[in-house]
């Protein structure tokens, strides 16, 4: 019968019970599952992890410095792996490492979630975070925002453009 209408026999969901076939093109089903499978990649956010590193006996102003650019990187919808690097002797004292991840888990708030506890790899300790509220969205250039301010309402309520000089 398919061969007669010139489509083919396709198998569309072989794990049902009973199988179910359809009359069809086969190389426009083809077609159509690839752009469908497309869509849904395209609609995916893919997480980028960025690294900001530290060291156990770092400055507060290098600290806040490096907290700005975790929080940047987070606001932008990025995960951020801060990573604490220990040299020499610096190994016997892990506990500070410890002590500046729970800091930055602390100072970046409602800005991150941490996905995971700190946790120590050969003489670095690292600590994930993911972005908690959503992204925020672009700013919006100073020209559009000049144009909505330029109209103005008339008596009816409805938007009038300001008359150019």
């Amino acid at each position: 019968m398919a061969r007669e209408q010139n489509f083919d026999l396709v198998e569309v969901a072989p794990t049902a019970k009973p199988p179910v076939c359809r009359i069809m093109d086969f190389g426009k089903f083809l077609y159509q599952q690839k752009k469908k499978a497309q869509e849904s990649r395209k609609k995916q956010k893919v997480f980028q992890v960025k690294e900001v590193k530290f060291r156990p006996n770092i400055d507060d102003h290098d600290y806040d410095f490096k907290l700005r650019n975790a929080l940047r990187f987070l606001e932008e919808g990025d995960k951020v792996k801060a990573t604490v690097q220990f040299r020499g002797r610096e190994m016997a004292r892990t506990d500070l490492g410890y002590n500046l991840l729970n800091r930055v888990a602390k100072d970046v708030g409602e800005t991150g979630i941490v996905e995971s506890t700190p946790e120590m790899a050969g003489n670095r300790m690292h600590l994930i975070l993911a972005p908690g509220a959503k992204p925020k969205a672009k700013k919006v250039s100073s020209q559009a925002k000049s144009e909505t301010s330029a109209e103005t309402k008339s008596p009816d309520g409805k938007p009038e453009a300001k008359p150019r000089s």
